[in-house]
């Protein structure tokens, strides 16, 4: 297998049953990553954008399919297994901080340092998304980007090979969410992190290698760009 492709997907469907109910979230998806690609995937509410981004990062298991990472099939895997993967090889994002109040910016990016194999000084990842003369300022003291940032610095700290972004502008207004991408598109582009970012805002589609709409569970369609748009040249 090549090794450029991080994540392999195949036939993945979701069905979950709520009482007599059931709600098909995917409905047989088929999707490839290729190393340090920067993915967005598109798509209204409900489509399954967040089921299959929890799927390819371990967090849900689908209801048939195969997600193989690297070769090795993810989707096999025990919890324990599940936890290796997910402490090891991805950094996640989403869109609300979950930062500790108690504990400093730098602290906040320690809690993750200190159970990796590898991982860089809090210092560094801070200063990796801007945040150098911030590191010991409390949540409290942080505006809403720059909470954010320090989850972001906090996810990859650990030099994940993946960095899945679930809607990280959605609490943002527009300045400061360009603020957010420019240090998701600087970590994807520095350290080569395989990179996905949902959102249902169209207008970051354009700053992605390649563009997935997903609507009703099935992917409806596939999108490459010539050439990435830096974040401060988005407008929406």
């Amino acid at each position: 297998m090549p090794n450029d492709k991080v994540f392999e997907a195949r036939s993945i469907t979701k069905v979950y049953n709520m009482g007599e109910v059931q709600v098909h979230a995917l409905r047989g998806v088929d999707l490839d990553l290729e190393k340090s690609e920067f993915l967005v995937l598109l798509g209204p509410s409900g489509s399954g954008k967040s089921t299959f981004l929890n799927i390819l990062g371990g967090l849900d298991v689908p209801t048939s399919g195969q997600v193989n990472y690297r070769g090795t099939e993810i989707t096999a895997a025990d919890e324990a297994a599940l936890t290796e993967y997910r402490r090891r090889h991805v950094g996640f994002v989403f869109q609300f901080y979950n930062l500790i109040p108690s504990l400093t910016a730098r602290e906040n990016v320690a809690l993750v340092t200190e159970i990796s194999l590898d991982p860089m000084a809090p210092e560094d990842a801070l200063a990796l998304v801007g945040l150098s003369e911030r590191v010991d300022h409390f949540p409290a003291q942080l505006s809403g980007g720059e909470q954010q940032r320090v989850a972001i610095a906090r996810a990859i700290a650990k030099q994940p090979a993946v960095l899945l972004c679930d809607e990280p502008t959605g609490a943002l207004d527009i300045t400061t969410g360009i603020v957010v991408l420019e240090a998701i598109e600087r970590v994807n582009r520095e350290l080569g992190t395989t990179t996905v970012v949902i959102t249902h805002n169209a207008a970051i589609a354009s700053m992605a290698d390649r563009v997935v709409r997903l609507a009703d569970g099935h992917i409806a369609s596939v999108e490459t760009n010539e050439q990435r748009r830096s974040p401060r040249d988005l407008s929406w």
